[in-house]
């Protein structure tokens, strides 16, 4: 279908007197199917988006022209979902890469100012113990009420100088601590530590940690495996009395049960991270790394994280198209630093193999 169009010059400016604004692109002149593969998503999911943003995206200036919220959200759609700048996503609605790049940033940060609206842990009693039950009906485990782990997100070198975005494998990075629900909805996401922390230093200083650590969500816990996923593989987290891990060498049948208990229900986590990197190409290093300084790369990355607990409210498939890659395991050499206990997390973690497991 022939969509006209005009491309504009890269000065041209987001907002204008009076809001008026150059539709360039209309939602109704193309079908879902365009819709899903050029920008990843459907039409109605696009106009939630635009009735979400809508005011945030049209902030008055002094500038004569403007690009308007649906357009300005297509073009950050767009980057998300193919991690480029390609004349061919600015062409299809109209606009240059420069103006598609000042879209990525307004609709970025509409999004971020959000993210406390569509990422949280349950907000009532309720609706924790309902979390638990789910988790218990998936492989026994009781007492759970997340999964965490790690992922890295490629960004350029912010400097020549400055190594501390320089993770295990060489590469300029941010190391990113999620925790999501047995439906993949992300419940706590910190995007801005950078690569060269440790998965364990990420956790130990996260605010996720203060959270457990001062006695919030008392009597449940996080599940983690000894080494993280998905190009980590550079250290493990401990055991805590509210953060759960599998044991390095079991000998009982109770201890083989919950260890496959344990694989079963963290699982969940990993599925969660590859879809996510799946259906935001931006984050999977596939185009390149995040063309961003720190700040701005956690932006969007966090943006992106929103935009897919916004995705599963409205009844998108999380896992409809995971991408499958090895898991990586922990470095040899590291087993007994992972067996290093908290005596009273080792006595909970007993008494659940007792009580659940034997």
């Amino acid at each position: 279908m022939a969509i006209p169009i005009t491309v504009l010059d890269c000065d041209l400016l987001l907002y204008g007197r009076g809001h008026r604004t150059l539709d360039r692109f209309k939602l109704d002149d193309v079908t879902d199917e365009y819709l899903m593969s050029m920008y990843g998503f459907p039409r109605q999911f696009i106009y939630y988006l635009v009735e979400l943003l809508g005011a945030s995206l049209s902030r008055p200036t002094q500038r004569s022209r403007a690009i308007s919220p649906e357009t300005q959200i297509l073009a950050a759609l767009g980057f998300y979902t193919s991690g480029s700048f390609q004349t061919r996503m600015g062409d299809a609605i109209g606009i240059s890469q420069a103006s598609m790049s000042r879209c990525v940033a307004n609709v970025t940060e509409a999004l971020v100012e959000r993210a406390s609206q569509f990422i949280h842990f349950p907000a009532d009693e309720a609706a924790m113990q309902s979390l638990k039950d789910e988790f218990y009906g998936l492989a026994g485990m009781p007492g759970v009420i997340g999964v965490v782990d790690c992922i890295h997100v490629a960004i350029k070198a912010p400097n020549a100088e400055d190594l501390s975005y320089v993770n295990r494998k060489g590469l300029h990075s941010l190391n990113c601590l999620v925790v999501c629900d047995i439906r993949g909805a992300l419940m706590t996401v910190e995007t801005s530590w950078p690569g060269s922390l440790q998965d364990c230093a990420v956790l130990q200083q996260s605010s996720l940690s203060s959270q457990f650590e001062t006695g919030m969500h008392k009597g449940s816990w996080l599940l983690v495996m000894f080494s993280l996923a998905f190009h980590s593989g550079d250290s493990s987290f401990f055991l805590r009395t509210w953060l759960m891990t599998p044991l390095h060498i079991p000998e009982t049948p109770a201890e083989y049960r919950y260890n496959r208990a344990h694989s079963a229900t963290h699982s969940v986590i990993e599925k969660t991270l590859r879809t996510l990197c799946s259906r935001f190409r931006c984050l999977d290093g596939s185009k390149g790394a995040l063309q961003y300084s720190p700040e701005k790369s956690s932006n969007i990355i966090l943006a992106c994280c929103v935009l897919h607990n916004i995705s599963l409210e409205h009844g998108m498939d999380v896992w409809s198209s995971p991408v499958t890659e090895p898991i990586e395991q922990p470095p040899e050499g590291e087993y007994e630093q992972m067996e290093s206990l908290d005596l009273e997390a080792d006595r909970i973690r007993q008494e659940l193999m007792l009580t659940h497991f034997s």
